[in-house]
């Protein structure tokens, strides 16, 4: 028998097909148009225009005829009028027949409706100061139906699970307790038809609860005893402190208990979390288990970790940790990203995590580690890291198999109303760009927000994809525990001054059920109490005997204690390897269609390699990914276009120019070798870099690199730079390798093409925390790549790369420069022949392209008592052989040269630096020539680009030593007071 066209699967396609009706009349068939005309005019009336051989194989089925594979009855020509009439069968009219049709299509449409919008009516505020607002597609007599139709069957074919038929009273009740409750659920924006069903499945199967047992019930009021309770505890002890409390978020322990119960059965083995500072301290207690007297101590004002551990710290609530977790026997390491108070800057920093994580494991199908992000409601719509991150999700390079979204939703930021910090109807409406199911949730409900929780995870494992849990809950105190809420918001404050705690409700509840006596309640939260007690008071003699660092795949490297001027490390690789991984980078597999133009840039490095002359900057590049990939070294590089290069000169991905197939010349040097990334990535700096930089975190034992396009586009991260590759290791004793890639140098390209900004890394700089080059050589380039991961510590890397060096005839380097005996230079001295030293008349100091400018009108004016020094590494700053190298020319006076306005490039950094040599020498001072002090990094005209060039490579060269330009005149320095 041919199925009821009303069935589970065509109710679906029919409720469809009326809501394109409405988006479209036009786009639905004829056959359907006047029924659903009817619907929307008189719902009441019967269907008179409907024709086909569906309809009424369909009513035979409602109608139960005794023949049900008899042809339908003819269609009538157009005029004739009324449809024919259905067979009737057991004294059912055709009027009746066409009725009860009407009526479960009208029922089908309600149901999608619900499943659609049902969420808007969902008691989802626990303050309730925000009322579901009736929703007129959600009424029943919307559709046609009046109340004396609640008690009358309607025929939905088992939808709802609900059998054959139900009464429209039974079918509203199902749905506003599945989709109007504590829960309010959205995923019919979900295009995948298998994630789709699989959330209604899951919701309308159980009727959107999950009921637990007596058990279950007593341990979520356990930890919600321990939220509240650390929370109060803290409160009394440490009154007006900040620590911005999790007081009235409880919820969110047992919800995140439930993801890691659930998720270790379901092959989960890591969790890393990522959150920002409310909350945190609970987090750190009831779900890492960090000792309370830990954390009370750091409260008292003792440091984090023991005192022979250098580094600034940190404030307690930007703290992380980690810490393993057993599960019913099951093991779960879990970490908790440190992180500023940057809100969402933390974001892309735990999926680079989680993917370094899954790699390590050889996790490929990306369940045995897993990312949860905990988010503050104004955060998750204002922050534009979100919907960044978001959209690396399912990217080949990037996906984590899916991230668990937990918003805690104070209904509030800081003292912003969502009114005014958002446009959408909820903070977690930037998830749908993604299609991720979104589950409100009202937070003083503990069960549901335990059941959407199991759904999340469960979710998550099966489709690997993102899912967002939007817990509604309120915040008790104001921003922080100093602040008063009730200047701006005086009606919400009055609510929750007089609203229960979720504990209070939820114990309430436990003991009107009978699962437990209000003494029982009374003496779980009592002993809690007691036990906080004990760790106070052990809190005032602990100390931190071990820092939280330097472990696992970290073991065996050092913090660094020494001027790196006087420490140099194995870089330079045998001849073999050199020819080995050579070889590779020219050979294609020969069914390969290469590019001709790629083709003669292969034949070229053959000749490289052939003569050991002329290794140019892309070459020496692929030479320190090839070699560290050949020695078992991963590399991951990525970036907007790094496969090919943004100036076309890297070439390390090939494209078949038949079928587009991809080529990794660096994936095929030798058996058993380690294997490169190169991923070209979304438009995005801020959620990338952020990426790489977590990913470092993980992989210690890689070279991982991010390339901007231009440099100056960093910009658009520079809270990674500031908050965590500046800073991590002296906040959070985290240490990372990244190489950041910055393409500078001018050449008339205009202001956004020009400089990467150098002076904005250089002011980060202290400490020995990071490393700053502007290299001019391919082989010292080499050897700064493989030093990052051939020695015992790591420190971030920024590289202002070349643009014009890249095919620069004298940028380029001999083989032999990166093969035995050879090492990373941090000044370069004069390779030229000159005159004796003593009489040399001029040293020009500088750092990258503008020294071939230099040798350049050098060689053209035949001087011969000019010497040039080339400062490769900016910072740590070489102060020992820069001074050397001023030594050596002692009656030579000594300008530094740069590109860049006064006021930015080199020249602020390095004037203090050089004065205290200059002094030391008993010298003059350092004098400056570059242009002079801009808004803008460089001019758009190239005319006035090369007169600007051209003029300070004359200065540095022959410029009278008295008339050299200073950059900061008095009017200069007027102009910048404002005067």
């Amino acid at each position: 028998m041919e199925a009821s066209i009303f069935s589970g699967t065509n109710a679906t396609f029919i409720a469809e097909l009326y809501q394109r009706y409405l988006d479209d009349p036009a786009s639905v068939d004829q056959s359907w148009v006047a029924l659903f005309r009817e619907l929307m005019d008189d719902p009441a009336a019967l269907a008179r225009e409907v024709k086909g051989p569906s309809w009424d194989r369909g009513v035979r089925q409602i109608i139960g005829t005794t023949d049900p594979d008899a042809p339908p009855a003819p269609a009538k020509k157009k005029g004739d009028g009324a449809a024919p009439a259905a067979p009737a069968a057991a004294g059912v009219s055709e009027a009746e027949v066409r009725a009860r049709v009407l009526d479960s299509i009208r029922a089908l449409m309600m149901i999608r409706v619900y499943r659609v919008r049902g969420h808007l009516q969902a008691t989802l505020d626990p303050l309730g100061l925000v009322d579901p607002t009736p929703h007129p597609e959600l009424d029943y007599r919307t559709y046609g139906f009046v109340d004396g139709d609640l008690d009358r069957e309607i025929f939905i074919d088992n939808v709802l699970g609900l059998g054959d038929k139900a009464t429209l009273r039974k079918i509203m009740a199902v749905l506003k307790a599945t989709y109007c409750g504590s829960i309010g659920v959205e995923f019919m924006h979900i295009q995948d038809p298998d994630q789709k069903a699989w959330i209604q499945q899951r919701i309308e199967g159980s009727r959107n609860i999950t009921e637990f047992t007596d058990l279950g019930k007593k341990t979520i009021l356990e930890r919600l005893t321990e939220a509240e309770g650390f929370e109060r505890f803290l409160q009394v002890k440490y009154t007006g402190t900040k620590r911005f409390g999790l007081e009235g978020g409880e919820t969110i322990i047992p919800a995140i208990e439930q993801v890691l119960k659930r998720g270790s059965q379901l092959g989960v083995e890591e969790v890393v979390f990522g959150m920002a500072h409310r909350g945190r301290l609970n987090v750190l207690a009831n779900i890492l288990h960090k000792p309370y007297r830990n954390i009370f101590s750091e409260f008292q004002g003792n440091a984090a970790n023991p005192d022979d551990v250098q580094g600034s710290g940190d404030v307690k609530y930007h703290l992380g940790t980690s810490a393993d977790r057993d599960f019913d026997g099951k093991t779960v390491h879990l970490s908790l990203q440190a992180n500023p108070s940057h809100l969402e800057a933390v974001d892309p920093v735990v999926l680079g995590k989680v993917r370094a994580r899954q790699g390590q494991l050889g996790d490929t199908e990306r369940t045995r580690v897993l990312g949860v992000l905990l988010h503050g409601d104004a955060a998750f719509a204002g922050q534009g890291l979100v919907p960044e991150c978001l959209g690396l999700s399912q990217l080949k390079g990037y996906r984590t198999g899916g991230t668990i979204h937990f918003i805690i939703n104070n209904q509030i930021g800081f003292t912003t109303a969502p009114q005014y910090s958002r446009s959408g109807t909820y903070a977690s409406d930037v998830a749908k760009m993604v299609q991720a199911p979104i589950l409100h949730v009202n937070g003083d409900d503990p069960e549901a927000v335990i059941h959407v929780a199991r759904i999340a995870t469960e979710y998550r494992q099966t489709f690997k994809a993102d899912i967002v849990v939007d817990m509604v809950c309120y915040r008790r105190h104001g921003h922080n525990e100093s602040d008063e809420p009730a200047f701006t918001q005086p009606q919400m404050y009055d609510r929750i001054a007089k609203h229960p705690t979720t504990r209070t409700l939820y114990a309430d509840k436990l003991v009107a059920e009978g699962v437990m006596t209000q003494d029982e309640a009374d003496a779980m939260a009592a002993a809690f109490q007691e036990r906080l007690e004990a760790q106070f008071q052990e809190a005032s003699s602990y100390k931190p005997n071990k820092a939280d660092w330097l472990e696992g795949r970290w073991k065996g490297l050092v913090q660094m204690a020494d001027e790196e001027e006087y420490r140099q490390y194995e870089t330079p690789v045998a001849t073999d390897l050199l020819q080995e991984v050579g070889k590779a980078l020219v050979t294609v597999p020969e069914s390969f269609d290469l590019n001709r133009k790629i083709a003669r840039q292969l034949k070229g490095k053959a000749e490289m390699f052939s003569t050991g002359e002329g290794v140019d900057w892309a070459t020496g590049e692929a030479l320190a990914f090839g070699t560290l990939l050949a020695e078992g070294t991963p590399v991951r590089l990525s970036g907007q276009d790094v496969g090919r290069g943004t100036f076309s000169q890297r070439h390390v991905v090939l494209t078949d120019q038949s079928c587009e197939n991809r080529y990794v010349p660096l994936n095929h040097i030798r058996e058993g070798q380690a294997q490169a990334e190169i991923i070209d990535s979304p438009l995005s700096e801020f959620s990338v870099l952020g990426f790489e930089y977590g990913f470092s975190l993980a992989e210690p034992n890689g070279l991982t690199l991010w390339e901007a396009q231009f440099g100056d586009f960093a910009n658009g991260a520079q809270v990674i730079f500031d908050q965590f590759i500046s800073s991590g290791e002296s906040k959070w004793l985290r240490m990372s390798g990244l190489v950041v890639l910055l393409p500078h140098g001018f050449e008339g390209q205009g202001p956004e093409h020009s400089s990467a900004r150098p002076e904005r890394y250089l002011q980060l700089c202290a400490e020995d925390n990071m490393q700053v080059c502007n290299i001019t050589t391919p082989a010292n380039y080499f050897h700064a790549l493989r030093r990052q991961v051939r020695r015992n510590f790591r420190k971030p890397l920024i590289i202002m790369t070349p643009k014009s060096l890249l095919r620069h005839k004298l940028a380029v380097s001999p083989l032999a420069d990166f093969g035995p005996g050879s090492h990373f230079e941090r000044v370069i001295g004069e390779t030229a022949a000159l005159k004796a030293d003593d009489k040399i008349r001029r040293v020009v100091l500088c750092t990258g392209k503008v020294y071939y400018d230099l040798v350049q009108a050098r060689e053209e004016q035949k001087l011969d008592d000019v010497a040039l020094v080339r400062v490769e590494q900016l910072y740590p700053w070489p102060r020992d052989a820069v001074k050397k190298h001023m030594a050596r020319y002692p009656n030579a006076e000594v300008v530094w040269c740069q590109e860049e306005p006064a006021n930015s490039g080199y020249w602020t950094f390095v004037k203090p630096r050089l004065d205290s040599i200059s002094e030391e020498l008993d010298r003059p001072r350092v004098k400056y020539v570059g242009r002079k002090a801009s808004a803008s990094p460089a001019t758009g005209s190239f005319k006035k680009h090369v007169n600007e060039q051209n003029t300070l490579v004359a200065e540095a060269l022959t410029g009278a030593w008295d008339d050299l330009p200073q950059p900061f005149t008095r009017a200069t320095r007027l102009s910048r007071m404002g005067q």
